[in-house]
């Protein structure tokens, strides 16, 4: 995947996420639909990343963005039954992300 398609993926899934969650706790009909799709898109973005050419730490750092992905999946799904098990894997997942976000090392330009 081209990495400006990969960006505006990102961005957008982001802000479906986000507008998901939210719009669930006024009970939107379509916020489950809005959250599952952003966290599709989310989760495609992390799994076409190549991994040949990283390191160990860097890979480390992608599978907890990986499985942040899955976490924000299976979030979906709860919020689709209605359970509120969706705000734990939510809540793991943002720390996941987080702590990648912080501890990745930064690339020189």
């Amino acid at each position: 995947m081209n990495q400006k398609v990969r960006t505006f993926l990102f961005n957008i899934s982001g802000l479906l996420i986000l507008a998901g969650a939210i719009l669930y706790f006024i009970h939107w009909i379509a916020a489950p639909y809005l959250f599952a799709i952003g966290a599709a898109g989310y989760t495609v973005c992390y799994l076409t990343i190549s991994v040949k050419e990283m390191d160990f730490r860097s890979r480390r750092l992608h599978r907890f963005n990986v499985i942040s992905g899955i976490l924000m999946v299976f979030a979906s799904g709860f919020m689709f039954k209605d359970r509120t098990e969706w705000i734990l894997c939510l809540t793991i997942a943002a720390i996941l992300q987080v702590y990648t976000a912080f501890v990745s090392p930064k690339s020189k330009q």
